[in-house]
């Protein structure tokens, strides 16, 4: 049996691949199994920001598994010590930080501090639980952060869902200032809605809700696990939106590849937790934590202002290909996390450019997302706009048939 035969056989089918079976990856490029070389433009989901197998994380990497890849948390792990440092330095004037596995671990921490928090911070009438999330969202896969997540197709065959979270509308003010009530204790968002469709929070959205919290003595839950980590053209999102949550969490590119998780909280609600509140076997993972040190002292402010000029040189691109092909609808996206949303399905488009050796994906049906490394130039742009180019005029001579 061959590799795909193999994989059908023995996992389980929650992944439904593509048809490339990968070798090697170094930098913004991906090789298959027959040497195919493969521009990415996805990141594994916006991973690895600052390129596969970049040499200064895999340094990092090396240097620490050469001392010890594992140790309880129970003990001291310096390399922890010096990431946690590193950001809160980057996040709050004072922070603390827990370390998990991945993004829905980070969240879940999120939620449960919200919580622990809103026991200790009770209104009038009793404790305070409920969290005021928004329709589009998505937050993780566990059983809470699906409940806090407000796409209906996730919900599906596994409910009961935990208690309470409740949505309202994205960019939408009002239909927040609706849902707060006497048990609310938190709002929770994406600066950039990820897998619903690359939806930018609007600015003064944003500014009203953090007002709109602070006036009712809400914590802000900042869920920056697809859209943190430079992917804007700032460390974290909300510096580009001028206003500083109570709660960050972030994953994905925290470790460019590592299995790495982080909840940031503020001075408000930091404090929450005591001893045995919240924990992990294997969250903050030394050498997932030394990757993870590295990718920081990387994203320094030339590495982010490189990141900015080639984003602004791509949406050109895009708003180009727009103003050309009816079948684009809008381009969206702040930095290089961008989606082009389509009045048709993107399926065929997103594999199309796949066996022309650009990689990229279709989140919520019409929106093809790009996510490439940050350290993509303009070589690697007018490649990639040149093969979806060709995407588009095949797939409108379809249509056409």
């Amino acid at each position: 049996m061959n590799i795909k035969q193999i994989e059908d056989k023995c996992f389980m089918h929650t992944y439904k691949r593509a048809n490339l079976v990968i070798k090697k990856a170094k930098n913004q490029f991906i090789w298959d199994e027959k040497g195919k070389k493969y521009l990415d433009f996805f990141a594994g989901i916006s991973v690895c920001n600052v390129g596969h197998c970049n040499n200064i994380v895999v340094k990092a990497i090396r240097s620490q598994i050469n001392s010890f890849a594992h140790v309880s948390n129970l003990y001291y792990a310096p390399i922890q010590v010096e990431l946690v440092a590193n950001l809160v330095k980057r996040t709050f004037p004072w922070a603390r930080v827990f370390l998990a596995n991945s993004g829905a671990e980070a969240n879940e921490c999120a939620i449960k501090l919200a919580r622990k928090w809103g026991y200790l911070n009770p209104s009038k009438f009793g404790n305070r639980y409920e969290i005021i999330c928004f329709n589009n969202s998505f937050h993780g896969r566990t059983m809470a952060t699906m409940a806090a997540t407000g796409q209906t197709k996730f919900h599906e065959y596994l409910k009961p869902l935990q208690e309470r979270f409740v949505f309202a509308e994205f960019n939408d003010i009002n239909s927040v200032k609706k849902l707060i009530g006497n048990r609310t204790v938190a709002v929770m968002i994406e600066p950039i809605q990820g897998e619903g469709g690359i939806v930018p929070a609007d600015r003064d959205f944003l500014k009203e809700l953090r007002l709109l919290c602070d006036k009712n003595n809400l914590l802000l839950i900042f869920d920056e696990i697809q859209c943190g980590i430079g992917r804007t053209g700032k460390f974290y999102a909300f510096e580009s939106y001028g206003i500083k949550p109570d709660i960050v969490t972030m994953a994905k590119s925290l470790a460019n590849g590592l299995p790495l998780g982080a909840a940031v909280a503020g001075k408000k609600c930091a404090d929450a937790f005591t001893y045995g509140d919240h924990g992990s076997t294997f969250g903050g993972n030394p050498v997932s934590c030394a990757a993870a040190l590295a990718v920081s002292k990387i994203m320094n402010k030339t590495f982010l202002s490189n990141s900015t000029k080639i984003a602004k040189y791509i949406r050109k691109k895009l708003e180009n290909l727009k103003s050309k092909y009816t079948i684009i609808r809008e381009v969206r996206g702040i930095g290089l996390i961008l989606g082009i949303d389509l009045s048709i399905a993107g399926k065929d488009i997103v594999n199309y450019c796949l066996e022309k050796g650009l990689i990229i994906n279709c989140t919520h049906d019409t929106v093809l997302r790009l996510l490439p490394p940050l350290i993509i130039n303009k070589k690697d742009v007018d490649c990639a706009i040149k093969i979806l180019e060709e995407a588009l005029k095949w797939q409108m001579k379809t249509l056409k048939k």
